[in-house]
């Protein structure tokens, strides 16, 4: 069992490591930090906007990053606030028209990404592994939000 937990900790440790490396690397040329893959991708999955509380809940961010993440993508105007709550947590985030550009690169490279790191499992292999990925995730989810690890 523990042998088992190694071995997953260490793969998903090192798949998240390569992935913060190759997201600063493609960002840094943008003038971006690498934690704005994240936004990008949730932004352009959400065209009708996200709030910084759906930001948070939704995407695993705390506050603070989404406070200082946003207010870099605003004001190098890559990011608007819309709604009738413009200040604070109740304004609505969405692209700009150099949003989307930035975010079209994105989702092109995160594709790319995904299709060398994937190259070697065939469409079954692929469902396979994400249908455990998300059964894994749930359970992971839902030990969190109910106490934690139990008692066997």
């Amino acid at each position: 069992m523990v042998d088992r937990f190694e071995r997953f900790s260490l793969i998903m440790a090192e798949i998240s490591r390569c992935w913060h490396k190759l997201a600063v690397e493609e960002m840094e040329r943008l003038g971006l930090k690498g934690g704005h893959v994240t936004y990008f991708l949730a932004l352009a999955r959400n065209e009708e906007g996200l709030t910084a509380s759906q930001l948070c809940e939704d995407y695993g961010k705390d506050k603070s990053d989404v406070s200082r993440m946003m207010a870099i993508l605003e004001q190098k105007g890559l990011v608007k606030k819309e709604g009738g709550h413009q200040k604070g947590y109740r304004g609505v985030f969405v692209l700009t028209e150099e949003g989307w550009k930035i975010a079209d690169y994105v989702r092109y490279k995160s594709g790319i990404a995904a299709r060398v790191a994937g190259k070697e499992l065939t469409d079954e292999q692929r469902a396979a592994l994400y249908f455990a990925m998300e059964g894994i995730a749930a359970s992971m989810r839902n030990m969190c939000q109910n106490g934690g690890i139990p008692e066997e």
